[in-house]
């Protein structure tokens, strides 16, 4: 069992070099980070943006068709959370959000040297199955 979960790696930056990530992604202070993304054809995307994304498609497509609006959209507007979510960034894996284990393996693998140093304060890897992944407040589910 578990073969059919899929997996994601996310970090978090240090908070100077999360707005050079989300601003300037190949700026050179990024290099060891962004030479192991190449390596594993991943790129990467603050989850700040990700949720403001989400937010803004569903209030451009009607809010109805998107479960988790309100509690996105509560989210992003929490000031400590957004403050979290900015220097939290989410991998993506040939564009995809979650990929096989033995791609999640590989790629925190790489980046594990860097983590506790400058670039990277902290890695986590995440899988796909609904019993070890939080759900929502009940007040934001429908």
């Amino acid at each position: 069992m578990g073969d059919e979960w899929k997996y994601q790696v996310r970090i978090d930056l240090d908070d100077a070099l999360a707005e050079v990530a989300r601003c300037d992604p190949d700026n050179t202070a990024l290099r060891p980070l962004s030479d192991i993304l190449a390596k594993h054809d991943a790129t990467m995307r603050s989850q700040f943006d990700a949720f403001a994304g989400y937010v803004a498609e569903a209030e451009r497509n009607g809010k109805e068709n998107y479960p988790l609006y309100e509690w996105t959209k509560a989210t992003i507007e929490n000031p400590s959370k957004k403050a979290k979510y900015l220097k939290s960034f989410t991998l993506y894996v040939k564009g995809d959000e979650v990929y096989p284990q033995e791609i999640a393996n590989a790629l925190e693998a790489d980046l594990r040297p860097l983590v506790g140093g400058e670039l990277i304060r902290r890695m986590s890897k995440y899988d796909t199955n609904p019993a070890n992944n939080p759900q929502p407040p009940a007040r934001y589910r429908r």
